[in-house]
């Protein structure tokens, strides 16, 4: 599965970043997420009463946020990261951790990316929803 999703569905993960979206996958009905939207930028905040799920989101965001920070493209199952990755100097991201997960808030004065970070919100609200399907929906797309 891992060398089908590093050709097709992931780039530039690790087989231990795979694992951790794989779970989270797994067990997405744990997961609860809110998202909310204002002027120039997005608020999401995604929790799990499950003591190991809130330790993969503590651990998933800041992953990704370093791959932001390095110029390191993931595409995985994502039509927005594309445009998130190669305008990161574009928008502002800030991350609070929580005792049940992470509040993201995003903002940005450009239109294109802030249209791509709401479209990425709710890509992950989607996996959150729906859990696998929606992670094959994003790779045939």
């Amino acid at each position: 599965m891992m060398n089908g999703m590093a050709g097709g569905g992931m780039m530039n993960v690790s087989g231990h970043d795979v694992s951790v979206y794989m779970e989270m996958f797994d067990r997405h009905a744990e997961i609860r997420r809110r998202v909310e939207h204002f002027s120039g930028g997005i608020r999401t905040t995604t929790e799990s009463d499950n003591p190991r799920l809130t330790a993969l989101l503590h651990e998933h965001v800041p992953s990704m946020w370093a791959h932001v920070n390095q110029g390191t493209e993931v595409r995985c199952m994502s039509n927005s990261l594309p445009t998130m990755f190669r305008n990161a100097s574009k928008y502002r991201r800030q991350l609070q951790l929580t005792n049940k997960g992470v509040v993201v808030t995003e903002t940005t004065d450009d239109p294109q990316v802030l249209a791509a970070l709401r479209d990425h919100a709710d890509e992950v609200s989607g996996f959150v929803k729906d859990g696998m399907p929606a992670m094959m929906r994003g790779m045939m797309q």
